[in-house]
């Protein structure tokens, strides 16, 4: 009877394991489908498990099993490789900083109902960032980071208490910084003009997408993030793009970002720096992203300390220098063929929305 059961666990695990490997591979964006981007550590972690199980079962269902297992294994480990530090890295880190040209940037979902502001407060003071972007951002928290906000010349405010606010503050010299909106839900986006303290101009896009949940498929989260992707494409003024995309770092929608957007992450070759879930190790997972276009070197890079929230903060010093970032980046391979021709049709539909949800709501859409 044990041995029954021990087979029927293992032939149930290994067909689980089998299907949340194949589901993100239909590309459907229905939330139950694309919550298995999240997990693919965890997924990995298992499969050893399951194939240890599998010797339990019948001659004939147990090298099927043990091959099925094998290949998902494989399969996760080659999407997980480049966030290792067996990959090869996209971003060097330049070894000197530079203080008069360098930008610091500090990016924190604080979870709306998170009640430790002091905590936050106290991350701002004493990482001093030249640009700040705050999410899940309601009332209350807009009057309690008011003592370190009044050290910005410009913030953008936008409590909101669905968990998508957002506030957004720099120091730098901001020819324009503005709430804007990506997506037909009405999920607020920060558009900004800046120059470094050399002088030297970037573009900077603050984005916390809808995540797969239940009601919520991706769809407006893809399209925003890859909306998002074409305006580094389409400028020649470098791009920084930073945020909670509640997308796994190493989905098919976050690579296409990069892709389509010549974006460079400094995660590849380095390591997960897993933001999500701060209260539970075993559960995390990389969506606090951030991606800067060629002309960005990288000074540092890295996860910020638990500050009541799900999530931790994310930092970096970058410099915006053409000839420096072209000795240190490693820029992706531009996306070709088919998969570009399906992007710039999602990319046009997605424009029309906009365009029809901008004359509705007078014009917010951008």
């Amino acid at each position: 009877m044990l041995w029954t059961a021990l087979q029927l666990a293992a032939g149930g695990l290994a067909l689980v394991l089998a299907a949340v490997t194949l589901l993100p591979l239909s590309g459907r964006k229905e939330w139950w489908i694309r919550m298995w981007d999240f997990p693919r550590a965890q997924i990995a972690a298992v499969l050893p498990v399951a194939m240890a199980l599998a010797l339990t079962l019948p001659a004939p269902l147990r090298w099927g099993a043990l091959a099925a297992l094998a290949a998902c294994l494989l399969y996760q480990c080659w999407r997980i490789l480049p966030f290792t530090p067996l990959a090869r890295r996209e971003m060097e880190f330049a070894t000197e900083a530079a203080p008069d040209r360098d930008v610091r940037l500090l990016a924190a979902n604080v979870l709306m109902e998170n009640a430790q502001h002091a905590k936050v407060r106290a991350l701002v003071a004493d990482k001093d960032p030249d640009v700040l972007l705050l999410m899940e951002t309601d009332a209350t928290w807009v009057a309690a980071l008011e003592p370190v906000l009044a050290r910005y010349p410009t913030v953008l405010r936008e409590p909101r208490d669905n968990y998508y606010g957002m506030v957004f503050a720099t120091r730098l010299r901001a020819a324009e910084a503005r709430v804007v909106y990506l997506t037909t839900d009405d999920t607020p986006s920060v558009y900004a003009e800046l120059s470094a303290p050399d002088g030297a101009r970037f573009h900077f896009l603050g984005l916390h997408p809808r995540p797969p949940v239940p009601g919520e498929d991706t769809h407006e989260r893809d399209a925003q993030i890859l909306y998002s992707a074409r305006f580094a494409r389409n400028s020649d003024t470098p791009v920084v793009t930073m945020g909670d995309f509640n997308d796994a770092a190493w989905s098919d929608t976050s690579q296409r970002f990069k892709h389509v957007g010549g974006y460079l992450d400094p995660r590849i070759g380095r390591g997960l720096y897993a933001s999500f879930d701060a209260s539970h190790p075993l559960i995390r997972c990389p969506i606090d992203q951030l991606f800067v276009s060629e002309g960005v070197a990288m000074i540092a890079f890295g996860r910020g300390p638990q500050i009541g929230s799900d999530h931790f903060p994310m930092t970096a010093t970058i410099r915006i220098d053409a000839a420096l970032a072209a000795r240190l980046n490693r820029p992706p391979a531009p996306l070709a063929g088919q998969a570009r021709a399906d992007v710039e049709k999602g990319v046009a539909a997605h424009r029309g929305r906009l365009e029809a949800a901008a004359r509705r709501n007078g014009g917010r859409a951008r």
